[in-house]
């Protein structure tokens, strides 16, 4: 047994030194020592543990993100209640995720039909939105056109007075025409001037009213329900040289 034990590791290298003495003693300072049974046995144990670390590794891999790794021969635990209830969440957030996609489906869908029945309306009402006012003036058309030839069968003064009855007639009803559809005509005559709507053509002194009063009316303007369709092109009266600026004398 004394022989055995001293041939370990610390045995070997103490005999090797008495053996070797002084000389075996610098050989180990100068850095020629043999390797160490202990570093190796180390090492190994580590290259083990990394073969190991490498193995389980590739083993997870291979199984998926989905099953847990378990180290060859090792019987996989059965999952507990943590376990089970994250898969659980997990097959409902599956769920819930399919049901929001097919919700993004069909409201992508949707818009798109939106669009294009609101595009083809816009074009409808772009081509055929003045069709009720259209309508309306036909009549107004016919009695102009029948007006006009009335006049051509007529001679002399009745011809004339035909004509100008018709185009009365004709003028009264392109009025309600107007009037229905919304279209009023701006009354600017003895108005003060209101630039948002009148257009003023020309100035003239008139000592009998105010100045920047409306005296004569070029073209009558028009609104439609309160939007200005066009200004009405006016007149507008100022101040009559030899007289104040702000006086008034007379009506």
């Amino acid at each position: 047994m004394s022989e055995e034990r001293g041939r370990g590791p610390g045995a070997g290298r103490g005999a090797e030194r008495d053996a070797e003495g002084w000389e075996g003693f610098a050989e180990e300072a100068e850095g020629t020592l043999g390797p160490s049974p202990e570093l190796e046995a180390a090492m190994r144990e580590a290259a083990e543990s990394v073969e190991a670390l490498q193995e389980q590794r590739r083993t997870a891999e291979a199984q998926g993100p989905g099953e847990p790794s378990q180290p060859p021969g090792a019987e996989a635990p059965n999952p507990g209640p943590s376990a089970a209830g994250a898969l659980e969440r997990v097959g409902e957030l599956e769920q819930e995720l399919a049901a929001a996609h097919e919700r993004y489906v069909r409201l992508a869908a949707d818009f798109d039909n939106f669009r294009k029945r609101a595009l083809k309306d816009r074009e409808e009402a772009h081509h055929f939105g003045h069709q009720a006012l259209v309508k309306d003036l036909l009549p107004s058309v016919d009695n102009l056109e029948r007006a006009v030839e009335h006049a051509r069968q007529a001679t002399g003064g009745e011809a004339a007075s035909a004509l100008l009855e018709g185009v009365e007639l004709v003028l009264r009803e392109l009025q309600a025409v107007l009037a229905k559809h919304g279209v009023q005509a701006i009354d600017a005559l003895g108005q003060p001037f209101d630039p948002s709507l009148h257009e003023a053509m020309a100035q003239v002194p008139d000592a009998t009213r105010p100045p920047n009063t409306v005296v004569e009316v070029y073209q009558r303007g028009y609104q439609l329900r309160g939007r200005l369709l066009r200004p009405a092109r006016v007149v507008v009266s100022r101040a009559a040289e030899g007289s104040g600026a702000t006086g008034r004398q007379g009506d």
